[in-house]
């Protein structure tokens, strides 16, 4: 039994038994994820997946038991990898943090910059995504934490410790009429097209639930993953655009207007999103207590093993 073989089962699980999918985010072949898997099996002589020919169709009951416990192997391996990194020199070591463009481009380069100064041994790399992406990295441990809005299913080797809300903005052209609308309404924005957020952001949910309350169609001109990019198609004058507050800057927008949507749309919140069960090295709890002062490392160990872990000498 080797540690590659449980990975690939893991993933191959994680991917809906899409041995294609699996073997993209492994970076191998999908031809050897499928020998690999045989000679697990052979050599426990335990069926892991149901196959209908050469198709992966479902898991076998004790498919699952051993797909859980390699879960759990998967992750004490890593811990003694981050241990023995932390034993041998504490100054060095690579840390992978996934997160959409706006957090990327807006809140964490301040934060980065006090870190790296910190921190200059740790190499930093940034992974982008839309929320479910950014919460499959975790999973598959391509990145050590994620900042990210909720997406619509978290699995439970994850949690998911929140530190922000934030709030929702119109922004439009300066001569665009509803700059003359105050107090902004549903009712008027309903009345444009609109630029938005793509549906795998939760706070595309609170849009749509607001305007259905309110029994208002809309008219979604253009759904983005990024801000910038829904700013930019707003300049262009495709659309009102609804953006979070945050990812605003006045030097580089000053061609747009802000209006505040705040009191139409409920607030979303920011989330810090770790590995169940995963050692943290002691620069992780630097970076997420310059993230959020407010989640202390007794919080975070409790959250992440249950318990507090024994410190390391």
């Amino acid at each position: 039994m080797k540690l590659q073989q449980l990975r690939y089962i893991c993933e191959v699980a994680r991917r809906g038994l899409n041995v294609s999918s699996a073997a993209e985010r492994l970076h191998t072949a999908q031809s050897g994820i499928s020998t690999q898997i045989r000679l697990l099996e052979e050599e426990l002589n335990v069926q892991i997946f149901e196959r209908h020919g050469k198709r992966l169709v479902s898991i076998t009951p004790s498919g699952r038991t051993i797909i859980e416990m390699a879960e759990r192997i998967l992750c004490e391996a890593e811990n003694i990898q981050q241990i023995s990194e932390q034993l041998n020199d504490q100054s060095k070591g690579t840390l992978s943090i996934a997160t959409i463009h706006a957090y990327a481009n807006y809140s964490l380069p301040p934060l980065i910059k006090k870190f790296s100064s910190q921190y200059p041994g740790i190499q930093l790399r940034i992974h982008q995504g839309d929320p479910e992406q950014l919460v499959d990295m975790v999973l598959s441990r391509t990145a050590d934490l994620a900042i990210t809005t909720a997406p619509e299913n978290v699995p439970d080797e994850l949690i998911m410790l929140p530190y922000r809300t934030w709030k929702l903005a119109a922004i439009t052209l300066p001569d665009h009429p509803l700059q003359n609308v105050k107090p902004l309404t549903l009712e008027a924005l309903a009345a444009y097209p609109l630029v938005t957020y793509d549906y795998a952001f939760a706070s595309r949910s609170s849009i749509n639930t607001a305007f259905d309350e309110k029994g208002l169609m809309t008219n979604i001109a253009l759904t983005a993953h990024d801000s910038d990019i829904i700013k930019t198609y707003v300049k262009l004058g495709l659309g009102v655009g609804l953006v979070a507050r945050s990812s605003i800057d006045e030097d580089k927008d000053s061609d747009l207007r802000v209006i505040d949507a705040s009191h139409l749309f409920q607030s979303g919140t920011t989330y810090i999103c770790l590995h169940r069960g995963k050692h943290l090295r002691e620069y992780v709890y630097t970076l997420i207590n310059y993230l959020a002062p407010d989640i202390t490392r007794d919080v975070i160990e409790k959250a992440v093993h249950g318990e507090e872990e024994e410190d390391i000498e």
